[in-house]
């Protein structure tokens, strides 16, 4: 079997990983889960992440089809639609119970004009099991929710991007604490998803958190996850998962980007239509 390369890109601010996935002989790739870049005291937006991504497609002469996104991110704005300036025929695929998060969202932030609750901002909904071709490259959707009731890992060849499921055997799996996520959700969508696959199957991570300050890390393993996860072992009870995630999650505080972020990304990445004076406008809910 012909091997993919898998070159990753990471983005210190946010800890998020950005994989471009290609087929060697091909040229044929896709784009996973690209950053693009948000300053929130100036409210200034930068494409210094993307930009790395375009100059590494560009010299390796891919044909990226599509621009994957596992979920509706709340730590980091999405730069999806922007690689449509360079690559006009790439597209923009998500898992198409990303409409739940959108109706969930919609009133938090009374979006009035130029959004819809039916995912029509993205070009391609992938169901549960789909094979989506991009190119040489057969990329199958697995929904693994529980981190958001949308949430979707890709599976090309050997290699399985989890998202915010699961993280490195060190830092253990996603928070459940979001609109609609659910602990009891997560384990399922682990141990009956990602662990049923062979242990040899390769696991990207999105995030990396590098604890204790170690060097970082995005590869591990189905089987080096069963055996090592701190938070989610194989052999792990979904009773004790669910008591000690719902506990932690009670500790933890919002996503610093958390509503810039899912105000684009529930968008697919479009911007919110620009006013009478040309500035689109990010919406901040008070709370008293």
């Amino acid at each position: 079997m012909k091997k993919i390369h898998i070159q990753h890109f990471f983005d210190s601010a946010t800890s998020t990983l950005t994989y471009v996935v290609h087929d060697p002989e091909t040229l044929d790739a896709v784009i996973i889960d690209p950053v693009w870049n948000y300053g929130p005291g100036s409210s200034k937006l930068s494409t210094s992440s993307m930009e790395k991504v375009v100059m590494y497609l560009n010299e390796h002469q891919l044909k990226p089809h599509f621009v994957m996104e596992t979920h509706a991110h709340a730590d980091h704005l999405s730069s999806s639609q922007l690689f449509k300036n360079i690559f006009p025929n790439i597209r923009v695929a998500i898992g198409e119970r990303i409409t739940e998060v959108q109706k969930l969202f919609n009133p938090v932030f009374n979006i009035t004009k130029d959004f819809n609750t039916f995912g029509i901002h993205f070009d391609v909904l992938l169901k549960d099991g789909e094979v989506l071709n991009a190119g040489s490259l057969r990329v199958k959707t697995l929904f693994t929710p529980g981190h958001t009731p949308a949430c979707s890992s890709y599976l090309i060849d050997d290699a399985l991007f989890t998202g915010d499921a699961i993280f490195m055997p060190d830092s253990g799996t996603g928070r459940c604490d979001f609109p609609a996520g659910s602990a009891e959700a997560l384990f399922d969508s682990i141990t009956n998803r990602i662990y049923t696959l062979p242990d040899s199957t390769r696991i990207f991570v999105c995030h990396d958190y590098q604890p204790e300050g170690r060097d970082l890390r995005f590869e591990t393993t189905v089987g080096e996850e069963k055996e090592k996860n701190i938070q989610l072992k194989g052999e792990t009870k979904k009773e004790e998962f669910v008591e000690f995630r719902k506990a932690r999650d009670a500790t933890l505080s919002a996503p610093k980007l958390l509503l810039p972020s899912i105000q684009i990304n529930i968008r697919a990445g479009h911007l919110p239509e620009p006013e009478g004076n040309g500035i689109s406008y990010l919406k901040l809910p008070l709370r008293q």
